[in-house]
């Protein structure tokens, strides 16, 4: 483990121009003023261990990356904040967890190498899985984030099955795992790294024993994890891995899917993890323009300049974050689509959550990307098309009117005000 030090010196924090701009364009920062990246930066730079490890606000940073993205000395703020919370951990400083540290329990629990689970109950006849093959689909938290969060109408397993039945049409039969753990990503980014490690190892012989040589993500902090941390502690993979929009970028650009028009205006929600992380930003709109007749808004911030979803690793969880949410959905609002796709099962369960118990704030209709590709296959049966709908689609038509009509984003402070941009639909481009 790399000590603050070295990691200052690494992501030469030295040439900080104080210029204020990582703190301006902050989410966090912009909704409490307890909050700087800048300070943390000049504490970290100061070396007073006490001092920094006794500001509650190193649990605070979204490590989003859009401090990165317009720092002018290139100062790489999320990699010292990982390495802050490392040795704030091994130190024994208190994390500061949301939901009673539920998550972090559960995550710790999948670290017994004894642990075996009953996690693939989810799946249905229609969807053809394996235990040995050359593609793993890597589900993810997916089955305990729709058991923890089933009162907000909650469904990040959809995805999972809309990502399967995606890759059936594919002509892929993917190995699935009966005993996958949590890719460890909250570990690692609350600084539990031994516990994260612990999480990786079995992954990784779990998979080496599946004869997987490529695995498929629709979870971006799973993909981001296996892309980029497993190789800094363990070297280099033995297979190649791939979020899922890529794949559907490429097949469609080349006519393996056959998608049905749909008419309809949609945006997109960038997540963190696969825009500034990985770079990732045309692959799922390429993936959402093959379906014909299909018209995508984009937010007034988009791609490198969007917004998270205001909670990361459950480590925040409060009146500060629900307000990131309410001014990220009314912004989502403002273009005037009927439905918000997100490529991330964490911004589903916090916007979701955000609008939960609202009686006249922002109400979107909220879908993950795969879902809505899947919705567009041809070829798909009635009963799967009944399965995927949102929990807005099955309620009964007064319901939904009733939510329309409270429609009111100007309650929601910072609304955006910039007229939405408007992507023409051209064929999706073959991924790299």
């Amino acid at each position: 483990m790399a000590s603050i030090a070295d990691v200052v010196k690494r992501i030469e924090a030295y040439y900080c121009l104080d210029c204020g701009k990582c703190t301006g364009v902050c989410p966090v920062s912009r909704v409490s003023r307890d909050f700087s990246p800048r300070t943390l930066l000049l504490k970290a730079i100061r070396g007073d261990r006490n001092d920094l490890f006794a500001d509650r606000s190193i649990w605070s940073c979204l490590a989003c990356g859009l401090c990165d993205e317009k720092c002018p000395s290139g100062i790489r703020y999320i990699e010292l904040t990982k390495a802050i919370r490392l040795e704030a951990h091994h130190g024994g400083v208190q994390t500061s967890c949301s939901h009673g540290g539920a998550f972090q329990s559960l995550m710790r629990i999948m670290t017994s190498p004894q642990l075996n689970q009953n996690r693939l109950e989810w799946l249905t006849g229609d969807m053809k899985v394996t235990t040995h093959g050359d593609v793993l689909y890597f589900v993810g938290c997916a089955p305990y984030f729709d058991a923890f969060f089933s009162d907000i109408g909650v469904s990040t397993l959809t995805a999972a099955k809309s990502s399967i039945r995606l890759l059936n049409a594919m002509g892929i039969e993917p190995v699935v795992l009966p005993n996958e753990r949590c890719c460890g990503h909250d570990l690692l980014w609350s600084g539990d790294l031994e516990g994260f490690k612990r999480l990786a190892e079995h992954n990784l012989q779990a998979i080496e024993k599946s004869g997987a040589k490529k695995v498929i993500f629709s979870c971006p902090e799973g993909y981001r994890t296996f892309k980029l941390d497993y190789p800094e502690h363990f070297g280099p993979l033995k297979f190649s891995v791939e979020h899922i929009s890529e794949l559907l970028a490429s097949e469609i650009s080349k006519g393996s899917l056959k998608l049905q028009p749909g008419k309809r205006v949609v945006t997109y929600q960038d997540p963190c993890r696969l825009g500034r992380h990985l770079g990732i930003y045309e692959e799922p709109r390429a993936a959402l323009l093959g379906i014909p007749e299909l018209e995508l808004r984009e937010m007034p911030r988009s791609k490198k300049n969007a917004i998270c979803c205001g909670v990361s690793a459950w480590l925040n969880c409060d009146s500060c974050t629900k307000l990131l949410q309410l001014q990220r959905l009314a912004e989502a609002e403002s273009t005037g689509a009927e439905l918000l796709v997100t490529a991330c099962p964490k911004c589903e369960i916090h916007f979701r959550c955000a609008m939960s118990g609202q009686d006249d704030g922002v109400k979107v209709e909220i879908k993950d990307l795969t879902t809505v590709i899947v919705e567009a296959l041809a070829g798909v049966k009635a009963q799967v098309r009944e399965e995927v709908k949102g929990p807005e689609e099955t309620q009964a038509p007064e319901e939904v009117q009733a939510r329309k009509e409270v429609r009111t984003p100007e309650k929601v402070k910072g609304k955006a005000k910039s007229k939405p941009k408007k992507a023409r639909r051209k064929p999706a481009s073959k991924s790299k």
